[in-house]
C-alpha cells in the first residue's frame, strides 16, 4: 500500500509547501490571533485551523465534499454562515478598544474560544471543501492503495507541512507584536486593523462563487 515513486513525493511535497507558504485566510486568521492574544492564542488558533482542515480531509476521503462542491444551495448556505461568523469576529474586535492587545491582558485570552473560532472558520469555508476535492485526487495513483486512504494520506501530509511552517510564523509574529502591545494607542489601532481583517475575510468569502 502507498507505493509511490520519488517523483510523486517530490511533486506533492513541493505543492504542499508552496500551498502553506502562500498567504491565505488561514494564516491571516492565525496571525490576527497572535496580534490579539499573543503566542499562546496563535497556537490555539493554529490547532483550530488544523482541526477544521482535518474535517475537510475526512469529508473528501469519504466523498461527502462532492455534495457541497456540486450543490449550489449547500455551497451558499455554508458560505454565508462562514462569512457572517467572520464579520461577527471583526465586529467583536472593533468593540474591544485595544484591551485585547495589552500585555497584562494576554493570560485572560480564552484559548478554547480561540481554538473553536479557528476550527469553525476553516470548517465553514466551502472553498476548502472544493479545494480538497480538486487538489487531492491529482495525487491518487491507481494500484497504490484504496482511493479513500490515498486521499486521507495526502490531506494529512498537507497539514503536516503546515506544522513545519506556521509555528515559525507565530513565533516571528509574536516577536513583532511585542512593542505594539505596550502602547495603548497602537493597541487600539491594531485591534481595529484586526477587526477590518476579519470583516474583509468575511466579505471575500461571501463573494466566492462555486
Amino acid at each position: 500500500m502507498f507505493d509511490y515513486s520519488l517523483a510523486h513525493w517530490l511533486a506533492f511535497g513541493t505543492a504542499a509547501v508552496l500551498l502553506n507558504l502562500s498567504p491565505g485566510p488561514d494564516l491571516a486568521f492565525i496571525l490576527g490571533k497572535v496580534a490579539q492574544g499573543g503566542r499562546r492564542a496563535g497556537f490555539a488558533a493554529m490547532f483550530g485551523i488544523w482541526t477544521g482542515a482535518t474535517v475537510h480531509v475526512a469529508l473528501a476521503a469519504a466523498g461527502l465534499s462532492v455534495l457541497i462542491a456540486s450543490s449550489q444551495v449547500g455551497f451558499s448556505i455554508v458560505k454565508w454562515v462562514g462569512a457572517a461568523y467572520l464579520v461577527w469576529l471583526g465586529v467583536q474586535a472593533f468593540r474591544a478598544q485595544g484591551s485585547g492587545l495589552r500585555v497584562t491582558d494576554l493570560p485572560k485570552v480564552s484559548l478554547w474560544k480561540t481554538f473553536r473560532d479557528g476550527a469553525l472558520v476553516n470548517i465553514m469555508n466551502p472553498k476548502m471543501a472544493v479545494f480538497m476535492m480538486a487538489f487531492l485526487p491529482q495525487f491518487v495513483v491507481p494500484g497504490a492503495g484504496p482511493v479513500a486512504a490515498q486521499l486521507a494520506l495526502h490531506g494529512v501530509l498537507i497539514i503536516a507541512a503546515a506544522a513545519v511552517i506556521e509555528p515559525l510564523a507565530i513565533v516571528l509574529g509574536d516577536a513583532a507584536m511585542g512593542r505594539v502591545r505596550r502602547s495603548r494607542r497602537a493597541a487600539i489601532w491594531m485591534e481595529r486593523a484586526l477587526g477590518g481583517l476579519f470583516i474583509a475575510l468575511g466579505v471575500r468569502l461571501a463573494s466566492e462563487k462555486l
